[in-house]
This record gives structure tokens, C-alpha cells and sequence, in this order.
């Protein structure tokens, strides 16, 4: 029994397809697979209007294979298989992964130009061999969840709703790489982090963060921005750790975000945004060990 897409993100949406999927399959003693493609869809067919992406591939196929699905299959999406039909698609499901039933989401489509929509589909699977479910949406607070309502969300910086659509808090994973060390001028000391260009981030500002580093957690404040205050650059994602002595340069940072705390602002003066930095990272740590507690 398989489902197919890409599956960016794997949000609740997601996982209450797959609840489905492995249930019914155990139903029907059936093996349960996934088939999703790497890379996504977007950057063959539209490599001029590229979606960031939220998770990563390695990400996507752990985590499926966490939630109870026996067979991941990852397919590399080019041209050539962008031009296939539905039915020569459908046709070599059947042949290499002995597929006996698809189960969708209701906007799904395959196949050359999206023409395998689930009526489509249907025939395929009347004269092919297999059956076809399709699963409703899954809403949270009367929205429909998709990996695009969750990029749009990130990118106005509202993390919480983020994390209520994910079912987890959004992180970043990067190295620390060296920057111009303003933040240690400043007196306050930041990892620079390193992040692909193609992953989702969340909207410029400030944000209380939780970073994990060698094993360990620490309270943080994260800034993500262009620096307005020295005159402006590249977007750039700074975090300072409460409480962390040590080197942090080439080590691996994972960033939790857990709550906006401003937007981006320019500062007179270094020293206003001192003062501004030292009122951050007290919120931060107050808003932090508030939602430990509670």
C-alpha cells in the first residue's frame, strides 16, 4: 500500500496520512511504502522560482521510517521522469513495487502536467490492479496544513503556529563558521551559522531559541537579519548561548526556535542596540524557562 509525494516537512498533515496508510495496510497484510523525490519537484520544473525547503531528505526518510512505514523509496526526480504519464508511472509501480492500493491526499495529482488526478487514477487502478483511497485534509484551527501554508507562516516569523502545524518546534542545523565578530565587541558573543541556501528560515528578527551543541542544551537568543544597525548584508542567523563557555567555530549547532520576540530593528548606535541585545536575551531566558515550566 503506498502513498507518493515529497512530503516537505513531514507536518501533521503528513503523519495523519501515514497513520492512515500503516493502519490500513496492517489491515489488508500489506507492506507500507512511501515514494517521494529528491530533489523536489520544484527545482526541475520551475529552477527559477525555487521553494526553500523545510526538511532535508536524510530528515524526511528517518522520520518516516520512525512513524511505522516499511518501505522508503526515494526517487530521483528528473525531466525524464517528469515526463512520464500517469499511466506509464502507475505502470512501473505496479511492475518494481508490486503495488496493490494508492492512498492520497484530495489535491494530488502525477504524472506529466498533474493529469493523474485521483478520477484518473481510479481508472488506472480499475484496469491495472489496484485500489484508490483518498484521505480528507487535515485541519488545524479551520486551516487546511500544507508545506506551503507552513513556509508562508515561517516566513512571517509566527513560530508557534509553525510549531503547532509541524507538531514539533522548527529547528536550523548549521555549522559555526567565523563572522566579524561584532557580537563579541559588543560583549556578546555569537555563533554564526552556516545555512544552505535552499532551507527554510524563519522571518528577520529576534527569536528565544534553544541550541543544542555536543550533546548538550542551552537557552539562546537568535537573530536573523542583514545587521541594519552596520549598515546592512546578507541575511545572516546569530546565537548567542546564556550560560556556554567555550569554542563553539566548526562545531554543529541545531537551533530550536520557540518564540518571536521582535522584529528587526536599526539602532542609532552600537550602544543602543547593546542595551537593546542585553533586554533580548533576558526575555528570552524568562520566556524559556516559562514554557519549561508550564
Amino acid at each position: 500500500l503506498l502513498t507518493i509525494g515529497v512530503l516537505d516537512g513531514i507536518h501533521v498533515g503528513h503523519r495523519y496520512l501515514i497513520q492512515n496508510l500503516t493502519q490500513r495496510a496492517k489491515e489488508r497484510n500489506l507492506i507500507s511504502g512511501v515514494v517521494t523525490f529528491n530533489p523536489h519537484p520544484q527545482r526541475v520544473l520551475h529552477p527559477h522560482n525555487q521553494l526553500p525547503r523545510l526538511t532535508s531528505l536524510e530528515y524526511r526518510v528517518n522520520k518516516l521510517q520512525e512513524l511505522g512505514v516499511d518501505l522508503v523509496a526515494v526517487l530521483s526526480f528528473t525531466s525524464e521522469l517528469a515526463s512520464l504519464s500517469a499511466r506509464e508511472f502507475v505502470t512501473l509501480l505496479k511492475k518494481y513495487l508490486k503495488v496493490c492500493g494508492l492512498m492520497i491526499g484530495p489535491n494530488f495529482a502525477l504524472g506529466r502536467r498533474r493529469e493523474g488526478d485521483s478520477t484518473l487514477l481510479s481508472a488506472l487502478g480499475r484496469e491495472i490492479g489496484f485500489s484508490m483511497e483518498i484521505i480528507p485534509p487535515f485541519t488545524v484551527d479551520g486551516e487546511i496544513v500544507s508545506s506551503t501554508l507552513i513556509r508562508q507562516t515561517l516566513a512571517q516569523g509566527d513560530i508557534a503556529k509553525v510549531a503547532k502545524l509541524m507538531g514539533r518546534n522548527f529547528y536550523l542545523i548549521g555549522k559555526v563558521v567565523p563572522a566579524d565578530k561584532r557580537g563579541r565587541t559588543l560583549g556578546f558573543p555569537t555563533a554564526n551559522l552556516s545555512i544552505k541556501q535552499e532551507q527554510a528560515s524563519p522571518g528577520n528578527g529576534v527569536y528565544a531559541t534553544i541550541a543544542h551543541v555536543d550533546g548538550k542544551q542551552f537557552a539562546s537568543a537568535t537573530n536573523i537579519g542583514i545587521r541594519p544597525t552596520f549598515g546592512g548584508g546578507g541575511k545572516t542567523v546569530e546565537t548567542h548561548l546564556l550560560n556556554y563557555a567555550g569554542d563553539l567555530y566548526g562545531k554543529e549547532l541545531k537551533v530550536e526556535f520557540v518564540q518571536k520576540l521582535r522584529n528587526e530593528q536599526c539602532f542609532a548606535s552600537p550602544e543602543e542596540l547593546k542595551t537593546q541585545i542585553e533586554k533580548d536575551i533576558q526575555e528570552a531566558e524568562v520566556t524559556l524557562s516559562r514554557k519549561q515550566n508550564g
